[in-house]
């Protein structure tokens, strides 16, 4: 990709962790700072691509299970990311055609490939906000929120591979709870969060990587996620790893055999706010 982007906004000097994620996906949408910054993690966690991978198909299942099982249409997505096909709307609307939803993220290259993220069907909506997670507020506040949900119905908040970049410093609990606290009875929350409980070493060379390129970062525990979900009826089968939530939901994204906890290192779950 070209460096005129610095021009728009978007730096180009460090690796940006979206980037990085698009890298891992096989997408297109990175710098070579993201390429060789993403290649030094894989030589010390070589599950990297796997992690990512069923970081993706969590995301498509948990979508699914919400809209087939809990009626949710209305979502709200932080942390968007680099859009990968199928993106979220996309996996929503296909279950429910009328299903809206909001995108957002703090990285400018995602508004740049934001028409991706578009293309609704006829019945639903989507729309992209540029905001932080680290500003709850603002993210709330913004008109085009507004105009595509209403926070008087269930919104399922979907927050997949981004609170690990949530330091306890900057309150990540506290910011998980504001955006619930936004939201009515019936709505859900849907989170994947990196860990190092199988491989406590491994996971440490990968947080000094991130430091070392300028995106501090915080692994966490199966407790310390679990409480992410505080307050809310945790769905089946609780806190667990990525490939072992609803492995056998319908259309597809079945796991391989020989992946492994320590591979996927990635803890997700899925609570609804009664």
């Amino acid at each position: 990709m070209s460096s005129t982007h610095a021009a728009r906004g978007i730096d180009t000097s460090r690796p940006h962790s979206a980037r990085m994620y698009d890298y891992y996906l096989g997408g297109k949408d990175h710098f070579d700072i993201d390429k060789q910054a993403a290649e030094t993690v894989a030589a010390a966690y070589p599950g990297i691509f796997v992690c990512a991978r069923e970081n993706r198909a969590f995301m498509h299942r948990a979508t699914r299970v919400l809209a087939r099982e809990h009626g949710i249409r209305q979502w709200l997505d932080i942390g968007t990311g680099i859009p990968t096909e199928p993106n979220l709307h996309q996996v929503a609307q296909n279950v429910v055609p009328e299903a809206r939803v909001v995108y957002a993220d703090n990285d400018p290259l995602v508004l740049k490939y934001a028409e991706r993220l578009m293309r609704s069907t006829p019945e639903g909506r989507t729309t992209y906000i540029e905001a932080d997670v680290n500003n709850p507020e603002a993210l709330l506040d913004a008109p085009e929120l507004a105009e595509v949900l209403d926070l008087n119905r269930p919104v399922a908040l979907s927050m997949n591979a981004l609170m690990h970049f949530v330091t306890d410093a900057q309150d990540p609990y506290g910011i998980v709870g504001r955006l619930l606290d936004a939201l009515p009875s019936g709505s859900a929350l849907a989170l994947s969060h990196c860990t190092p409980d199988f491989d406590p070493a491994t996971w440490q060379k990968v947080t000094d990587i991130y430091t070392a390129a300028g995106t501090p970062v915080r692994f966490r525990s199966q407790k310390d996620v679990a409480r992410f979900f505080d307050g809310l009826d945790v769905l089946d089968p609780g806190i667990t790893v990525g490939h072992r939530w609803r492995p056998d939901a319908p259309n597809g994204d079945q796991p391989a055999e020989a992946l492994t906890d320590a591979t996927v290192s990635l803890w997700t779950g899925v609570g609804i706010k009664p």
